[in-house]
């Protein structure tokens, strides 16, 4: 039992910390940014949008960007309310509409788009994340560098009362993590509400796996690597109700699950040498943690009966998920920052084992759908 909660700690720990920790001995690729202006295509996918499209439509035209070298296409995914005479009304602005009469979900939006997309570069964007002026500009000039197929943003949290919220710190995490991997190889993961790639990298789109996941394997199967760009900002809202945030958590890591299992073969070092490492702690060792998780508190529980040590830590234990189950029964989030945290990780890995529930099950696929903001 010692050697089980020992072990499940540390791999905990390794799957948050100590794989970024072991990145940062490793040799720095730099990326190449300079200035770098392509014809480009920006894709915004929609789907019963009438209440956002507008405010994004807006933000799109106030993008520093040579409107001669940008198309804009608004893929509809089979929207019923008033989204597609409203992107209409934009078209003496060259915002083009794709109204695809049936929803099949957001990557087929962005598989039919990618056959309209005339750019060297295919930039994607969702309704829900707002872009600075200069974001464009600054996402596309990753691609004066050879080596980059493709590139993702930096999401910023805008928290309803202005403070620091349990996503935020998390997402804070990413951003650190997705730096480091940019550093000295490649990202794992994409943002998948602003991002952008090649468009030779975008030739074999998926219209049924997770489109920020399988292009950066796209950009590797190339030769060429993802990165992340601190200076392109997507900014969206924390999510309104925290129930359907716990519901698009586990559509994420199931939609996840399905594309790591189609594509074992970047598990091969021999192949794929860093990137495969990194394949494995960033996806399938973090998911994992749920497993792990419950081995410590079950190691944890029998230790206490016989160790007054390992009864104070368990005591620490059931503190940590107190805070969380209490959180869920209140239906609040706690105010305090130190509580928010234990609240979103329990939160987040509790989402991971039902998507691991799901998967086991046959599950696979779950249509898309935008979370209310």
């Amino acid at each position: 039992m010692e050697l089980l909660f020992a072990a499940s700690l540390f791999l905990i720990f390794h799957a948050y910390f100590g794989y970024p920790l072991s990145l940062l001995f490793l040799r720095r690729k730099p990326t190449i940014k300079a200035p770098f202006e392509p014809h480009a295509t920006l894709i915004i996918t929609a789907s019963n949008e009438e209440h956002r499209i507008r405010d994004k439509l807006e933000n799109t035209l106030t993008l520093d960007y040579p409107r001669e070298k940008l198309q804009v296409l608004v893929a509809s995914d089979g929207s019923t309310d008033g989204t597609n005479e409203i992107v209409r009304g934009y078209a003496p602005h060259g915002i083009e509409l794709l109204a695809f009469p049936e929803r099949r979900g957001k990557e087929s939006a962005q598989k039919d788009a990618v056959l309209h997309a005339t750019g060297e570069v295919i930039v994607f964007s969702d309704v829900a994340t707002r872009i600075d002026p200069h974001g464009l500009r600054e996402i596309i000039a990753n691609f004066a560098d050879p080596t980059v197929g493709c590139v993702s943003s930096a999401d910023r949290v805008i928290g309803r009362d202005g403070k620091p919220c349990g996503e935020g710190f998390y997402v804070r995490y990413e951003m650190w993590l997705r730096d480091l991997e940019s550093q000295v190889n490649s990202l794992v993961g994409l943002s998948g509400s602003f991002f952008a790639a090649r468009n030779t990298v975008c030739r074999d789109f998926s219209g049924e796996m997770q489109s920020d996941f399988r292009t950066v394997l796209n950009s590797m199967r190339l030769g060429m690597r993802g990165v992340s760009d601190p200076d392109a900002i997507g900014y969206y809202q924390d999510i309104s109700d925290n129930r359907r945030e716990f519901d698009r958590k586990i559509r994420t890591v199931l939609r996840g699950l399905t594309v790591f299992f189609h594509n074992l073969e970047f598990l091969n070092p021999f192949r794929y040498g860093l990137f495969s490492y990194q394949y494995f702690c960033h996806k399938l060792l973090r998911w994992l943690v749920p497993l792990f998780l419950l081995d410590a508190f079950i190691a944890n529980a029998v230790l206490s009966l016989h160790s007054v040590g390992y009864f104070i830590v368990f005591l620490l234990h059931l503190g940590f998920y107190g805070i969380a189950l209490g959180s869920w029964a209140a239906k609040s989030i706690p105010t305090h920052a130190l509580c928010k945290i234990p609240v979103y990780f329990v939160t987040v890995n509790a989402a991971i084992f039902v998507a691991w529930w799901r998967y086991a099950r046959g599950r696979r696929m779950v249509m898309w759908a935008p979370s209310e903001r």
